[in-house]
């Protein structure tokens, strides 16, 4: 029997039938049989003998017929269970009754036995229903061939019935025990993944801490670095004009301003890391107060201008342009030589372009090792999916190009 139809419930109604129901049916027909008229002396003394035989088979056998039963002990107590009817039909045809329990039998003899004992099983019943099994050229011959092919179509079509709804059981038996395995995969699958997860939060933190410290020292350049600079530098145009105490005043103070803003920079950058500038302001608006402090230091003339239609982006997009714009600045006033540049913010639908010209000496940006102004430009845009594109040649002035994603 076939494994899958063990958990069945009308295989187990089917069990539950095939153990209980023969001696039971044994018993009526036996009790049935005296009360056919005829010669009780022979008749009872064989029929004693057959009746005792199918009744010790009946219990022994279906004691020992379980769910998971190999084939082939069934096919074997069929085949007894089949002789034993038979005979009893043959002894008296009230046995019939004992016979109905063959079909039981039957059922679990798999798909290539099953319709060939519902057709035994049929043969013997018909002998009980039509008064015989045939014994010439005669009516009653005739009727069992009747009752045979009427009784023979029914079993063949349930049996037909019968293995295709059993088919249809052990498909669904393998779909389940598929699903089963796919379960068992995908919970796998999952803790794999979860597994997988916790190692790339783990290398996440670890990449986050490096950026950070390359944000940090991004941070401390654009703001102590820079500052410094722009002190040393009024410092250094004071000792020229030393001697004219009007512009010795001028740059004394503006040394003085530039210290203490960047004094308040460097306090505000480490409670938020967030250029001062864009507090309360929208990103034109703080670049174009860059540029006019800038211009106001450096003696060149700064102009900014902004295209499109303004929006507000993200607020880790603005300071890292903020941070681009202000580095490209301090590089024109440390290098470049100019006399004029060019500050725009173009808005796109999909993305922020921030380009700063300038009609300074140039330099090959192939060249250029420059310690971090670029570099540092570019890790920050990197990390926003921004981009950053030098022009420039010697004579022609140098044009930076940032666009980042909106």
């Amino acid at each position: 029997m076939n494994d899958r139809t063990v958990d069945d419930p009308w295989q187990a109604r089917l069990d539950r039938m095939r153990r209980f129901l023969p001696v039971p049916l044994l018993a009526v027909s036996t009790v049935a049989s005296f009360a056919v008229p005829g010669d009780p002396s022979a008749r009872v003394r064989l029929e004693a003998v057959f009746v005792a035989a199918a009744a010790i088979w009946s219990v022994a056998v279906t004691a020992r017929l379980r769910p998971g039963t190999p084939t082939t002990k069934h096919v074997l107590a069929y085949a007894v269970h089949s002789v034993l009817a038979g005979v009893l039909v043959g002894i008296d045809l009230t046995f019939g009754i004992f016979a109905y329990s063959g079909f039981l039998f039957a059922y679990p003899l798999g798909k290539r036995w099953r319709t060939a004992g519902f057709g035994v099983s049929a043969l013997i019943v018909s002998a009980s229903l039509s008064g015989g099994y045939p014994t010439g050229l005669n009516g009653q011959s005739l009727t069992y061939l009747v009752v045979a092919a009427v009784l023979l179509g029914l079993v063949f079509n349930a049996a037909s019935i019968t293995n295709r709804a059993l088919e249809q059981n052990e498909e669904r038996g393998r779909v389940i025990d598929q699903l089963a395995e796919a379960n068992r995969r995908l919970e796998l699958s999952m803790a794999e993944n979860a597994q997988l997860h916790a190692r790339l939060l783990v290398q996440a933190r670890d990449t986050g801490v490096v950026e950070e410290r390359q944000r940090l020292a991004g941070e401390i350049h654009d703001t102590l670095a820079q500052g410094l600079t722009g002190i040393i530098a009024q410092l250094a145009a004071a000792e020229h004009v030393r001697h004219d105490p009007g512009q010795l005043s001028r740059h004394l103070e503006l040394a003085a301003s530039l210290a203490r803003a960047n004094l308040t920079e460097a306090r505000r950058s480490v409670r938020a890391l967030r250029p001062g500038q864009l507090e309360g302001v929208d990103l034109p608006e703080a670049i174009g107060v860059l540029a006019r402090e800038w211009s106001d230091r450096s003696g060149v003339a700064a102009g900014v201008e902004t295209t499109g239609t303004p929006v507000r982006a993200a607020a880790g997009v603005e300071d890292i342009l903020f941070r681009v714009a202000q580095e490209a600045l301090s590089n024109v006033a440390k290098h470049a030589d100019a006399t004029q540049v060019a500050v725009t913010l173009t808005y796109l639908e999909d993305a922020l372009l921030l380009d700063v010209h300038d009609d300074g000496s140039g330099f090959d940006p192939e060249a250029t090792t420059d310690g971090y102004g670029l570099v540092g430009m570019r890790e920050r845009l990197a990390r926003i999916g921004g981009t950053l594109t030098i022009e420039s040649g010697a004579g022609y002035g140098t044009t930076l190009n940032a666009a980042v994603p909106l």
